[in-house]
């Protein structure tokens, strides 16, 4: 890292760079748009990232009519007060298109050569639940961090940034989308790019930036509450964990329900309901008050609830037990507002950058807070519409599903979704997702899967009477044991693909490379941390922010670990 460093402040620097392009514009006193230039000042041009950026110029700017074209785009979003985001996103939309879509290029890997042991399984279960309980026992709740990578993401394309400018609504969101995407086509391609984006193994990207922002929410509570109900069910924990696991599992889902819980209109009939923010109000989402202090100024003044939070929130507490009236409401009469179908409210999909799938039968990320804010637009994800499923299975009868027709039509409509993604091979391209990698989409495919079949035959046939269920997991199954599991794989990776294994029912021999990848990474986190951070989620908006930390990770090896036990357990191994 040191020689790239200096490779990155030594670089001859080859055209004009971003500073050249914007400090005339945007430093210093001046009129129009306030927040534009507050977060140029702030993330573009701050003391950490100017010596690395000031060497990287862009060749193509020296053409002065390419650099005047960004000028007048950067002049129009600061000084016109209803700005053409069309018009401004075209120069800078044709300059990302030059930049190089590389996606992690993955060495083929051989067959293990021992099976782990089932003690040795045992052991990085019981070291992951240590380290979420301490985690607990320290902070008062299991963190979460948030690092920007400036690099971009690279399915994120020219297209791309004028469909998000125009579909984005808050205005500061627009301004953070522009410049972060300024900022990435002086990156890419030069010595910067090699501090900024390192290289990982594997697939899910390595969380190893400097500035990580530390923060709490309800989506994570809800996956750290399963991960520790995994471990309370894989008979390993002693007397004392048990009381100390049910004690945070107990204040994690209520910290969902409550503290995070939000009211909104229905928007089928306006009527109050209750749903689940994934940013509670200050001080609940725990940052620190630097980051509370710079949150707005980076474009994240506004926080809305979204459909997946509360999907994962109710499930946690259904697992739990939970006898909170907040989970009596019927979820799915209230994502039936935020669903897509023929001629029906395709106008609320306002960011569809990855229209490379049929959307027809999905449910929409964001949700209208009381006042109608929507500051991110909308956009629609794959592998939320799995959680969605996955809630409305644990509670079918509690929602009386199989009594209402439109309420059984509104699941299997998001079923048929899931079916026409899985037949095309859409769900393996990393394009189709907004906020994962296809990896993670196997495994909650996996998850999905379990809660239906735990239901009975009957009510799994009223939810998929053609198959639907049987035919993704042929599919998923075979990505994960012929593509994910035949080149490199990091721990994450491993988890991940052991999760969809184990929870679609595969034979425990296909297990062996990824729980010898997550026996080998043992130990890597260093200062007491079984695993690194790496990515668990992301957001494509305003630029590549990766969701993750070696607490995420610990959960997701355990959970996977204490379902493969249990596979190869009871098939005597």
């Amino acid at each position: 890292m040191l020689i790239e460093a200096f490779s990155a402040l030594t670089a001859r620097k080859n055209g004009p760079n971003i500073y050249d392009l914007c400090d005339p514009l945007l430093l210093g006193p001046g009129g129009g748009d306030a927040h534009l230039r507050k977060f140029y000042k702030t993330a573009i041009a701050n003391p950490l990232l100017r010596p690395v950026l000031s060497r990287a110029g862009l060749p193509q700017l020296a053409d002065p009519a390419t650099f005047n074209a960004l000028r007048d785009a950067i002049i129009a979003a600061r000084d016109a007060a209803s700005p053409d985001w069309l018009a401004i996103g075209r120069p800078l939309a044709a300059l990302l298109d030059q930049v190089p879509a590389t996606h992690p290029k993955r060495n083929p890997i051989s067959a293990p050569a021992q099976p782990v042991a089932l003690a040795l399984i045992a052991k990085i279960i019981g070291a992951c639940a240590r380290h979420l309980l301490g985690s607990y026992a320290k902070n008062e709740f299991i963190p979460c961090y948030a690092a920007f990578n400036l690099i971009g993401d690279p399915d994120f394309r020219g297209r791309d940034l004028l469909v998000a400018l125009q579909g984005l609504d808050a205005r500061s969101y627009k301004n953070s989308t522009l410049l972060f995407n300024l900022a990435r086509v002086f990156i890419a391609g030069g010595p910067a790019a090699a501090v900024i984006n390192p290289p990982w193994h594997g697939l899910a990207e390595r969380i190893w930036s400097p500035v990580q922002i530390r923060h709490r929410s309800a989506y994570y509570d809800a996956f750290y509450a399963e991960a520790l109900m995994d471990f309370l069910g894989s008979g390993l924990a002693t007397p004392q964990q048990i009381n100390t696991t049910r004690n945070v599992v107990e204040r994690l889902v209520n910290f969902c329900l409550r503290e995070s819980r939000e009211q909104v209109p229905n928007l089928l009939d306006r009527k109050p309901f209750d749903v689940v923010t994934a940013l509670a109000p200050s001080p609940h989402a725990r940052f620190s008050r630097f980051f509370a202090n710079i949150k707005a100024d980076l474009g994240f003044a506004l926080y809305v609830p979204d459909c997946d939070t509360t999907a994962c929130s109710f499930s946690a507490a259904t697992q739990f037990g939970s006898t909170d009236p907040i989970l009596d409401q019927p979820l799915i009469d209230f994502y039936a507002g935020y669903q897509i179908g023929p001629g029906n409210n395709r106008e609320m999909l306002t960011v569809p950058i990855n229209d490379n799938i049929e959307f027809d039968g999905g449910i929409v990320t964001w949700i209208e807070n009381m006042a109608g804010d929507r500051p991110y637009g909308n956009d629609l994800d794959p592998t939320l519409n799995l959680d969605v499923l996955e809630v409305c299975f644990r509670n079918f009868d509690r929602w009386k599903i199989a009594e209402q027709p439109k309420r059984l039509a509104t699941i299997r409509n998001i079923v048929h979704f899931q079916r026409r993604l899985v037949e095309t091979g859409a769900f393996a391209d990393p394009r189709s997702h907004i906020y994962y990698l296809p990896e993670l989409y196997c495994a909650y495919v996996g998850r999905c899967y379990a809660a239906l079949r735990a239901l009975p035959r009957g009510q799994q046939d009223a939810i998929d009477p053609d198959g639907t269920f049987e035919l993704i997991r042929s599919h998923v199954l075979d990505y994960v044991r012929g593509d994910l599991l035949t080149a490199e794989i990091n721990a994450f990776d491993a988890a991940l693909a052991l999760l969809a294994l184990a929870k679609l029912g595969a034979e425990p021999d296909s297990f062996a490379p990824a729980l010898a990848c997550i026996a080998r990474s043992f130990g890597e986190g260093g200062f007491g941390k079984p695993f690194k951070a790496y990515e668990w989620n992301k957001m494509k908006t305003p630029t590549r922010i990766l969701i993750g930390g070696a607490e995420v990770t610990s959960a997701f090896v355990l959970s996977a670990l204490v379902h493969a036990r249990q596979a190869l357990n009871a098939a005597g191994r």
